[in-house]
């Protein structure tokens, strides 16, 4: 119907009964269409990052957030280079609105909030966080400090980085650092499963806990 919600990720037809149009031979720009300018152009866009939207290597997780409130943000203009997250924007709101998140609803608990307000970060650079870790359709990643550990579900096999010294990951430290590396891994495998990401479809990858010798067939 012309005003049923299509609920699929990419429409099948437009509201008045056109079929998207999709590929490489259709133009973008009117309603119906669905084009995307491909791995090529998408990686140019990152540059000099790794990777796009979709991966976890840094061309496809890191990006700009610009914030304005001269009530409190008072040196407007300047950078902050503390890591933070799209989960962080709850907990900002609510500190900042002086709110409470509630812990059940109508007789049914609440997950908590994983974020941390942002509020450090605006003032003095600064935000108490022992780690972050990321799953997005089967790829993997894990950052302590300047520690990554990374992984594409295309070979399943992690990349060890230290960001400090090699924010574009060109550099894999894994034969270097084992420890490090399995320290990390644990640390993503037990947070997945705290946080129910595990077992992941399978389509996305094997049922394995992110072992890093393990390929995809």
């Amino acid at each position: 119907a012309k005003d049923e919600l299509q609920k699929d990720m990419i429409p099948h037809q437009s509201r008045d009964g056109y079929l998207t149009r999709m590929g490489p031979n259709n133009m973008p720009g009117p309603d119906g269409t669905y084009i995307a300018y491909g791995k090529g152009w998408a990686n140019v866009s990152n540059v000099p990052f790794r990777e796009y939207k979709h991966y976890v290597h840094e061309g496809g997780i890191s990006t700009p957030l610009i914030a304005h409130w001269p009530a409190q943000i008072k040196n407007k203009g300047q950078m902050r280079k503390t890591p933070s997250h799209l989960i962080d924007i709850m907990a900002t709101c609510v500190d900042i609105g002086e709110a409470y998140y509630p812990e059940s609803y109508q007789g049914h608990d609440i997950i908590p909030m994983e974020g941390k307000s942002l509020l450090s970060v605006f003032q003095a650079d600064t935000l108490a966080r022992s780690h972050l870790f990321w799953e997005h359709e089967g790829n993997r990643a894990v950052r302590q400090g300047d520690w990554k550990l990374v992984m594409k579900k295309s070979d399943g096999i992690y990349e060890l980085f230290n960001l400090k010294d090699d924010k574009t990951e060109m550099n894999n430290l894994i034969a270097e650092f084992p420890e490090k590396a399995a320290q990390l891994e644990q640390l993503w495998d037990t947070e997945s499963d705290r946080t129910l990401v595990l077992p992941q479809p399978k389509k996305f990858l094997p049922s394995h806990k992110g072992k890093g010798k393990t390929k995809k067939k």
